[in-house]
């Protein structure tokens, strides 16, 4: 795309409790999403209800269990988005 960006490896420098607030503020799918609901999500007996439009409750589960955040998270500017399909991420350097 030749766009600067840069690369986090959130499993080697995982965001804190700011970073991931500062996520869920500025996250255009629904908060919920940020967290993925695979096996281990399933493993923990976790409720995929209880994240729904509850961003407290979904910083608090990934600044304690980072494997569980979705990705790719694209941030541009004060936007983030999940960037599944990888289409969204075009569309939203295309803006």
């Amino acid at each position: 795309m030749g766009v600067d960006h840069d690369v986090v490896l959130y499993m080697k420098e995982p965001p804190d409790r700011a970073a991931l607030e500062h996520l869920v503020s500025i996250i255009e799918d629904p908060v919920e999403d940020l967290v993925r609901k695979d096996s281990q999500f399933k493993k923990l007996g976790l409720v995929a209800d209880d994240y729904v439009g509850n961003p407290e409750a979904v910083v608090d589960l990934l600044e304690h269990r980072k494997a569980l955040l979705q990705r790719p998270v694209v941030v541009r500017g004060n936007v983030a988005i999940i960037g599944r399909p990888k289409s969204r991420i075009a569309e939203l350097f295309a803006t």
